[in-house]
């Protein structure tokens, strides 16, 4: 099985009825993971098909094999590209690759001045992004916009994230900004990541470590931050 076997595209009104199939997917991979995502409603997913902001995949034989939508924030000064899920048995084929990338083209062309984010704790997810243009950045860079944050809720980690006053958690915090011109070096970082995925695996187990240790002791704020400087110049 390979990407050939799969229709990745943008989402139509008809594609509503798989909203609740997308949902439970989202809930039982975001249970299995020990994180959270935002729990979104069917009526939500199925609203984001309607309005044209959502991307779909299909294996050949017609069942569903992937999602992700656009929200945005900010009064669309920012971009999120969220609910990313593959079904359990179409992964390993290339196909969050495939959906992240029509997602963040769809992205462009609807908000071409914005800057699209995204929490992640996957190192697939992270290359991903990279190999997009994004780059890890601090909390400080996403949107501040409330109704974002309030996402976080569901995740077993947010108690940490209101300790941190939002300044920091177990997700690295990416950002792609049309603006900044930037992108060379995410590439430069993403080809890092696929040589030495080893490193960025001990640098999310020394950042968890920090994390969980400064909540207990709040005043500890030098570690993280030169943890964070150490990763995001390592490969300049």
């Amino acid at each position: 099985m390979n990407i050939n076997d799969f229709i990745v595209q943008v989402a139509l009104p008809e594609h509503r009825a798989f909203a609740e199939e997308i949902c439970e997917e989202m809930a039982e991979s975001a249970k299995a993971r020990g994180t959270g995502i935002a729990k979104r409603s069917p009526e939500y997913v199925a609203n984001k098909m309607s309005d044209g902001k959502a991307v779909i995949a299909f294996h050949k034989d017609g069942s569903w094999a992937g999602f992700c939508y656009i929200e945005t924030w900010t009064h669309g000064q920012f971009v999120a590209n969220s609910g990313l899920i593959v079904s359990p048995k179409y992964r390993k084929a290339g196909l969050a690759h495939a959906i992240k990338e029509k997602i963040f083209d769809l992205s462009r062309q609807k908000y071409p001045k914005a800057k699209i984010f995204g929490l992640t704790t996957g190192l697939a997810v992270m290359k991903i992004n990279s190999d997009l243009g994004y780059e890890p950045v601090t909390y400080s860079e996403l949107t501040q916009d409330e109704e974002f944050w309030k996402g976080c809720q569901s995740c077993v980690n947010f108690e940490i994230l209101k300790m941190k006053e939002r300044k920091n958690c177990m997700c690295t915090a990416m950002l792609y900004d049309p603006v900044e011109q930037k992108h060379d070096v995410a590439k430069k970082f993403a080809e890092e990541l696929h040589k030495k995925p080893k490193l960025y695996e001990r640098f999310m187990r020394i950042k968890q470590r920090l994390v969980l240790s400064s909540t207990s002791r709040p005043h500890n704020k030098g570690g993280l931050k030169s943890l964070f400087l150490m990763f995001t110049v390592l490969f300049k």
